[in-house]
């Protein structure tokens, strides 16, 4: 268990063991020029797999300072490059591998006012309200705050605002925050902020984040939905920024499964159905989603997906993000990504343009300051989530879901030539990524159309991934006469972490009638498994000491290869293809509290997860 304990007369502190960080570097030889026509940009060079969080805040976001979040945006950047830093409930915290790159995404409603108020900022003495939040927060009313913050979030009465001067000094300063810690080749610190609609209660919430340095960022202040809460508006002001300062900047939608239908809903917020001109937008500015966080993992349902075994993981579907509503059975077509993936290519083919052709992420929304994502090192989404005896009793911010759902997830994974601002922003942009649930699994997956399984042995595969194909991302755009496409993918288990159970390809497609269907299909099982007479696979086992919180990687392998030739393709049909990369059973992180403070667990909680990884997909265009 990696929770240490170490004593002194005051103190009781969890320390968390550093290891050297990994990275899965490819030498990519100079690559012929092909023939084939594919859009994705034959490259050269080194391509590198850098990990990361693109989401994720601090004490200047008004919701994590109320609920006691004191880390400032310096120390997220220092903890996530390897530092120690103080955690709110008074342990020392050192990540056991630094991150590659963090973006700190702090709310842009009301951006850093709750910590001027409380060190009496004279900026603030003119605005009516910011005084009556003061005063609150001096009679200690926090829930009050909690409240007063809630109702005024998505409101644009001019008494509710935040003086212009005071968000534009307080963004600057934030924005040269990232700055400081950005260093092009070692570690790079990204400018961002979270635009946060809530419609009834329904999330439409995204983060924002930018290619460029506080001095272009900061020139305009943070679009907030206090501005507007309708996604199209918040594009509208990308693009002026873009326009009017020469920068580029991307937003990055989250947590659809707490939407209650509206996060890939076949209308507009203003109540029109989706057009061609939405469609291209949408996908312009939006070209990832981050799929798995701490609010629930939001690949697939179990009743979207009734055949899919592994659908049903770390899945919220109670209501929407406040609970007020209840969840419908219809609402959730309209929220996890491999179905939104495939309501796409029904938009595609009606509009001619796809508004939901996004590469997938995970980040944490981790409300602490701290990026962890580890099951032995989770530290919940707000201070009083973070590790001790009654946590898991505790409700997220006092009044949701109880802390036991939280998830310890998850990460970005990003190939790109260098670790710098640039590269890593327009390996975003292709798509170029995927994501994990906290793990380090290392992924490949490439589609073309004459994949071998001899090129999987080949030292330079990922070279031959470029040369014959397309990676994650990408698409495959003209079929060869009388041929499927092939699929070549290689994952390797995170080195610090668990052996891999199986690689699965997951395909969705439209049909002649306008129906969407999907399939998985296990190309790649450890132990020599294989399916028996019923086509069921057997379990990989399960390892799992839960009395000592250990697991033994007797099962299972560390690599697992493939090429995959679709066998059921019809070259007239619309198609996505992604990769799901399955760990053998682990611990979850309730268990290690079970373990290492005696904690009373609500039986409905998971001791043993299945952590994972999700590709990109690769699109088929007809």
């Amino acid at each position: 268990m990696m929770y240490k304990l170490i004593s002194s007369a005051t103190t009781v502190v969890m320390v968390l063991a550093m290891s050297d960080l990994l990275h899965a570097n490819d030498q990519e030889a100079t690559l012929a020029e092909q023939k084939l026509d594919y859009s994705a940009p034959v490259r050269e060079g080194l391509t590198n797999l850098y990990w990361g969080d693109l989401h994720l805040h601090s004490q200047l976001s008004a919701d994590a300072y109320i609920l006691q979040t004191r880390l400032t945006k310096d120390q997220a950047f220092m903890f996530a490059r390897g530092q120690t830093v103080e955690a709110d409930n008074g342990m020392p915290a050192r990540l056991r591998r630094p991150l590659d790159f963090l973006a700190v995404t702090d709310h842009a409603e009301y951006l850093g006012i709750y910590a001027q108020l409380e060190a009496n900022d004279p900026r603030l003495k003119e605005w009516k309200m910011g005084m009556e939040w003061q005063q609150m927060m001096k009679q200690g009313d926090m829930m009050g705050l909690a409240l007063a913050f809630s109702d005024a979030i998505q409101t644009s009465e001019p008494e509710y605002l935040t003086p212009e001067s005071l968000r534009r000094s307080i963004w600057s300063e934030a924005a040269a925050v990232a700055d400081k810690y950005n260093e092009p080749g070692l570690f790079t610190a990204f400018v961002g902020y979270e635009w946060t609609s809530m419609i009834t209660g329904d999330n439409l919430h995204r983060v924002v984040i930018y290619k460029d340095g506080a001095d272009i960022a900061s020139q305009h202040t943070p679009f907030s939905a206090q501005h507007s809460n309708d996604p199209e508006d918040l594009w509208d002001a990308l693009a002026r920024y873009e326009k009017e300062t020469g920068g580029e900047v991307i937003a990055i939608a989250h947590n659809g499964n707490v939407s209650n239908g509206r996060m890939f809903s076949p209308n507009r917020e203003n109540g029109l159905p989706l057009d061609e001109a939405y469609a291209r937008k949408r996908a312009r500015w939006e070209p990832v989603y981050e799929t798995t966080q701490i609010k629930g993992d939001g690949e697939a349902h179990p009743f979207l997906s009734p055949s899919d075994e592994f659908a049903n993981f770390e899945t919220w579907d109670e209501g929407n993000i406040t609970l007020d509503t209840p969840k419908q059975p219809q609402m959730l077509q309209y929220e996890y990504s491999r179905s939104a993936l495939k309501e796409g290519l029904r938009h595609e083919a009606n509009l001619g343009a796809n508004p939901f052709k996004f590469g997938l992420i995970g980040s944490t929304d981790s409300h602490t300051g701290m990026a962890t994502t580890y099951e032995d090192n989770f530290f919940g989404k707000f201070a009083h989530d973070e590790p001790s005896v009654d946590r898991t009793e505790k409700r997220m911010a006092d009044q949701l879901q109880k802390i036991w759902q939280l998830v310890s997830s998850g990460l970005a994974a990003v190939w790109a030539p260098e670790n710098t601002r640039e590269s890593l922003f327009q390996a975003i942009k292709r798509r170029e990524v995927y994501a994990t649930s906290g793990t380090r699994i290392q992924l490949r997956f490439f589609g073309g159309w004459e994949f071998t399984h001899s090129d999987l042995l080949q030292a330079n595969f990922a070279s031959i991934g470029y040369q014959k194909g397309v990676p994650m991302g990408g698409d495959l755009t003209r079929s060869k006469a009388g041929s499927a496409p092939s699929f070549m993918v290689a994952a390797a288990r995170d080195p610090d972490g668990a052996n891999l159970d199986r690689v699965q390809i997951i395909k969705g497609w439209l049909d002649a009638n306008g129906q969407t269907h999907e399939d998985i299909f296990d190309v790649a099982l450890s132990d020599n498994r294989s399916a028996n007479w019923l086509g069921k696979i057997p379990p990989v086992g399960n390892s799992v000491d839960l009395a000592n919180t250990t697991y033994s990687n007797s099962i299972g392998d560390p690599e697992l290869t493939a090429v995959w030739t679709d066998p059921d393709f019809d070259p007239e049909q619309r198609a996505f293809y992604y990769a799901r990369v399955i760990q053998i059973p682990t611990p979850r992180w309730t268990a290690y509290d079970r373990a290492y403070f005696g904690a009373v667990i609500d039986p409905r909680a998971p001791d043993i997860i299945q952590d994972r990884a999700y590709s990109s997909p690769i699109w088929y265009t007809p």
